[in-house]
């Protein structure tokens, strides 16, 4: 068996609350260009359909910023990975901002609607916001929440509309109705910048989070040991990969919202390489490089590419 690696670039970046990480996907294969590799030719590639234009129009909502366009990017990430999962790929997505991972949930429970699905999610933040307790508005801090298909209405803060209610119910119902994730399936790895909705909801779930002074403490590989027993009981695994995991420092500030004392780009080497080796793995998204924002050139694309040309030689090297 081989695992037949196809490239879904999704530009979308409607959900983030700086501009620029539409580039992202660009700016990596910039570098692969600069480093002479033929990455981006290597496999068949597919762009996700994005709503970008609702950018430059007045928004509808003030506590789900531009989730009408989000719930046709949902149903286009979704629609893409469903396919190639049914056709025997392996979905490696490259997105923009991180609020259409939700999308790529749905297209993997879609995919597989009786199958009990585990995601590992490496990032600084817990995305586990709704329209109810968000205070920003932007999605991209819900993508989880989605997923889990909650609402979180202990928590509750906004008073929201019902044309906005019609749409965030939409938005978790896309792939199949209800959860497609259960608590117990999901890991946080390096997640450490949270508001007080998303932390008494991660208490109440008890979902877990390996922080990066655990990761310290313990060492990466009880980390990920760790982690594949938790899951052992899933029959598949999708890893989601912020780069703002990382500690900006030692990459550089380009990305969204970039948060001190991550991990070295070495330890999300070691997770993301270690995780790709694992046979319940069947997709893989990296997301959140924004050249606009990097005050080192593209260094955070060129880190990322350096992860991504690791990260598929193990998904390639296992079936080889």
């Amino acid at each position: 068996m081989k695992r037949n690696i196809e490239i879904l670039i999704n530009k979308s970046e409607i959900t983030a609350g700086t501009r620029g990480s539409s580039l992202g996907p660009e700016a990596i294969m910039s570098v692969a260009r600069a480093n002479n590799s033929s990455f981006f030719s290597e496999y068949p590639m597919h762009y996700v359909k994005h709503m970008n234009h609702l950018l430059d129009e007045v928004r509808k909502f003030k506590y789900s910023k531009r989730i009408e366009g989000l719930v046709e990017v949902f149903k286009s990430v979704g629609e893409q990975v469903n396919y190639l999962l049914r056709n025997q790929r392996f979905p490696l997505i490259i997105a923009a901002d991180h609020g259409s991972a939700g999308g790529t949930i749905a297209g993997i429970k879609a995919a597989n609607p009786e199958k009990r699905i585990g995601v590992i999610w490496i990032d600084a933040h817990g995305d586990l916001h709704t329209p109810y307790t968000t205070p920003s508005g932007n999605m991209h801090g819900m993508p989880l929440a989605t997923a889990l298909n909650i609402d979180n209405l202990e928590c509750q803060i906004n008073t929201i509309s019902t044309e906005e209610i019609d749409y965030w119910n939409k938005l978790k119902s896309i792939g199949v109705s209800g959860a497609k994730v259960s608590p117990e399936d999901l890991v946080f790895i390096a997640v450490r910048d949270t508001e007080s909705p998303e932390d008494q909801l991660i208490n109440r779930l008890n979902i877990t989070n390996h922080t990066v002074d655990a990761i310290r403490e313990k060492g990466r590989e009880c980390i990920f040991e760790e982690t594949v027993d938790q899951l052992k009981d899933c029959d598949l695994i999708y890893v989601s990969f912020d780069v703002d995991s990382m500690d900006p420092e030692l990459t550089s500030h380009g990305t969204g919202t970039p948060v001190p004392n991550g991990l070295m780009p070495e330890e999300a080497k070691y997770f993301l390489t270690e995780f790709a080796k694992l046979d319940k793995v069947i997709c893989m998204e990296f997301v959140e490089v924004n050249p606009c924002l990097d005050e080192k050139s593209n260094r955070m694309a060129e880190v990322t590419f350096d992860l991504l040309e690791a990260t598929t030689a193990e998904l390639k090297g296992k079936w080889s």
